[in-house]
């Protein structure tokens, strides 16, 4: 008996079609695919949910001290003449850091093999690198669904039939979180 459904792909892309649905579920909240598929997707996004439950609370924070560079009204850095030459003038500012543990880390770093980077492009930017953030999925993991999830016992997601699709009758569903 097979450990897992193939899904008619070779492994890269099997690998790499299960990794995109995954962030992107985790991400929107929810995908329309194929019922194989979302049976897949669902063991792997539930196995990081329950990473993130298990390590939301697991850090230490650290107070820092940073060097700022003093800026104008304008926004921009002020420079002082010291022996002849421009240089930026810097205040020192304490900082509360989160510091991850150990085993946080290494539930982040595993997240971080499965999931893609995302990239939010908001409308009035579409088609320019202008405007555009990067979304920490990981974070949103620790910091969202952590909290959310943390009072249950697996089970985050469902699967929603809809009915057969048009060009090859394949069994499509929405699968979400709850």
């Amino acid at each position: 008996m097979a450990m897992y459904r193939k899904l008619g792909k070779k492994q890269a892309a099997r690998k790499a079609l299960l990794r995109n649905q995954v962030t992107q579920l985790l991400y929107n909240g929810k995908i329309r695919t194929t019922e194989a598929r979302a049976k897949e997707i669902r063991k792997i996004a539930e196995s990081l949910i329950t990473m993130a439950v298990k390590e939301k609370d697991n850090y230490d924070e650290v107070t820092v001290t940073a060097k700022v560079a003093k800026k104008d009204k304008d926004g921009k850095r002020i420079k002082e003449v010291v022996d002849g030459k421009k240089v930026t003038v810097y205040d020192e500012v304490e900082k509360t850091v989160k510091k991850d543990q150990p085993s946080k880390l290494h539930a982040r770093r595993q997240m971080l093999k499965i999931l893609y980077p995302v990239v939010e492009v908001p409308a009035e930017a579409a088609g320019k690198k202008r405007g555009t953030k990067k979304v920490d999925l990981t974070e949103k993991l620790f910091n969202e669904y952590g909290p959310k999830y943390a009072g249950r016992n697996g089970g985050y997601t469902r699967i929603i039939k809809i009915g057969p699709r048009k060009g090859d009758a394949a069994m499509e569903v929405i699968i979400e979180l709850v």
